[in-house]
């Protein structure tokens, strides 16, 4: 997997800065198109970058949807 730490970060970072009704109406794969375009627009990404986030950000969709809900209701 090609994740460093500091995609990592940027990743949630992306995560957080994304308005929670949005996390909250996508579907999964809309949402990790979404995340996927806002930190490509900030950093540029090579293929098997692109394909180890929208894995990573695929496995995370839950924890993403659970984070957006906590937002919403603090």
């Amino acid at each position: 997997m090609l994740i460093n730490s500091s995609m990592l970060r940027l990743t949630w970072a992306v995560i957080e800065e994304t308005a929670s009704s949005e996390l909250l109406t996508l579907t999964d794969t809309a949402l990790i198109k979404l995340i996927l375009q806002q930190i490509a627009s900030k950093i540029l990404l090579s293929g098997e970058e692109v394909c180890a986030l929208y894995s990573y950000i695929g496995s995370k969709t839950a924890l993403i949807r659970d984070m957006a809900e906590s937002r919403l209701a603090a």
